[in-house]
């Protein structure tokens, strides 16, 4: 059983820890608010006092933060995982993150005789629970051989995309999936409350259908209760969509779809609604 680190306790990532411990995995965790981690310390998890100390010792060291930005800090500044880290660790990035940085990360890793894997994940809080999340990787195969049998403790769907930063282009193109599939799953809604429909019932028979998606499955019973609690936040989304949108247009890709979206989280952020759920679109046509 390798030891493991991980970095970043959030709605998906304490899920994930849970999987790791049942499994018998040794885990430390950090975490900026130790509080946010206490269940997991009674779970059997280790406290780790800073970035630094939760790499020491460390086979496996997971990373799931919330920005770009966060993930520039714990792995590059001062006392962070690479400064921190030893050869043969491997680091294991689940941010949703830029490709370029990925990248980086990779290379700076591979100049400390340390490895890297870029491995962004789709589900949302429901397929981190059950253990059914979509694992997107990017990195060498060999380092993808070794870590996979972790991977599948909380991933129905575990696959290798391509070299470094390919697992966060996949997840760019899940992403774009989702933020137009959003859209019609809430005018669908809102169209079936117009016409006088009873919106439940409408849900019982598009859901099976070719209209069928994870988000009109999972989501669109959330929207109608108003539910907006976060399986996952706007303000983590919208930073998803802006780094698609970056990457499209060095691509020389318009992908109006995904301008559409962007618009309309914008609006919703603005108005408070960062810390709500991504169907709190579902507002917007409220």
């Amino acid at each position: 059983m390798e030891n493991v680190s991980f970095i970043g306790t959030g709605v998906m990532g304490a899920s994930i820890v849970k999987h790791l411990l049942k499994a018998g995995h040794p885990v430390t965790v950090y975490t900026r608010t130790k509080e946010k981690a206490e269940d997991l310390l009674q779970e059997g998890a280790q406290w780790a006092s800073s970035v630094a100390e939760a790499v020491t010792g460390a086979d496996l060291i997971f990373s799931m933060v919330g920005m770009p930005a966060d993930v520039e800090e714990i792995y590059f500044g001062e006392n962070g995982i690479l400064s921190a880290g030893t050869p043969g660790q491997i680091v294991i990035d689940m941010t949703t993150s830029s490709p370029a940085l990925a990248i980086k990360i990779d290379k700076e890793a591979a100049a400390k005789g340390m490895f890297s894997l870029d491995a962004p994940v789709s589900g949302g809080d429901v397929g981190a629970k059950n253990g059914t999340l979509s694992v997107m990787c990017g990195g060498e195969g060999d380092v993808f051989s070794r870590v996979e049998p972790v991977f599948a403790l909380f991933g129905g769907q575990v696959i290798i995309q391509g070299p470094a930063g390919a697992g966060q282009h996949t997840k760019m193109s899940n992403q774009l999936a989702i933020a137009t599939n959003m859209i019609g799953v809430c005018e669908a809604l809102v169209y079936a409350e117009k016409a006088g429909l009873n919106p439940e019932r409408v849900l019982e028979s598009i859901t099976p259908g070719a209209a069928g998606s994870w988000s009109l499955s999972n989501l669109g019973p959330r929207m109608l209760a108003d539910n907006f609690e976060p399986g996952f936040y706007t303000k983590h989304f919208m930073k998803d969509l802006k780094i698609a949108l970056d990457e499209a247009k060095m691509m020389d890709l318009k992908l109006p779809g995904l301008e559409l979206a962007i618009h309309l989280y914008e609006d919703l952020i603005a108005k408070g609604y960062g810390d709500k759920g991504t169907q709190v679109l579902f507002k917007h046509y409220k």
